[in-house]
């Protein structure tokens, strides 16, 4: 008897504690004024949203690495479709807090949270901007190469047809290009944002990564 009422008492007690820990978390920030907790929610998205594109970005490096067959080729295809969601989650969330601090600047700046107002700077800077396009040029490139070489691959693997291999020649010329353009912008982004996170280090979290 004394070993059943263990078991249930101990039951019971982890129970509370799950429903109590719950509870705290979803009530949390109810002490915080309106303005505060819909920041912090917009601020949460953010993040998520940036870390996931920075680890498509990631994965992206790694399957474009791996071209010599139909099945990688259209692994990448799909995973770039992936990343363009990514891409427009990240940018679904930038605008809405952009334009949520914009209307709060006057707020932030009296509870001593400018900080927050330099986020909104950072992704309207125009260096920020101009690489995120040519990371989206980048992609255009790199999936019209790999289109042509899933639907042609075995005249282009098997050198059977000089038109084939002249266009491909093209799209992986443009494709180069447009690599080598989104490297220079990148490398203009990093400098930017490390200069920028200096300055403001409370930013850092709300950035993307610094590869």
């Amino acid at each position: 008897m004394f070993l059943i009422f263990m078991v249930c008492f101990f039951i019971v007690t982890v129970g509370e504690i799950f429903i109590y820990s719950r509870m705290k978390a979803t009530y949390k920030y109810d002490y915080l004024p309106p303005v505060t907790r819909q920041l912090i929610r917009y601020s949460e998205i953010l993040k998520q949203t940036t870390q996931n594109l920075d680890n498509a970005l990631i994965e992206l490096e790694q399957q474009s690495k791996v071209q010599s067959n139909l099945d990688k080729l259209e692994q990448t295809i799909v995973f770039i479709g992936q990343l363009r969601q990514a891409m427009l989650d990240n940018q679904a969330a930038i605008k809405q807090m952009v334009e949520f601090v914009g209307s709060y600047r006057d707020f932030f700046t009296q509870k001593d949270l400018q900080w927050v107002y330099e986020i909104k700077k950072f992704y309207n800077n125009r260096i920020v901007i101009a690489r995120f396009k040519s990371l989206e040029n980048y992609l255009d490139n790199f999936e019209t190469l790999l289109r042509f070489c899933y639907r042609n691959f075995d005249a282009i693997t098997k050198s059977e047809s000089t038109i084939h291999l002249k266009k491909y020649d093209e799209y992986y010329l443009r494709y180069r290009r447009a690599v080598d353009s989104h490297n220079r912008f990148n490398v203009k982004r990093i400098e930017f944002q490390n200069d920028f996170i200096k300055r403001y280090p409370e930013t850092k979290a709300y950035l993307p990564a610094e590869r």
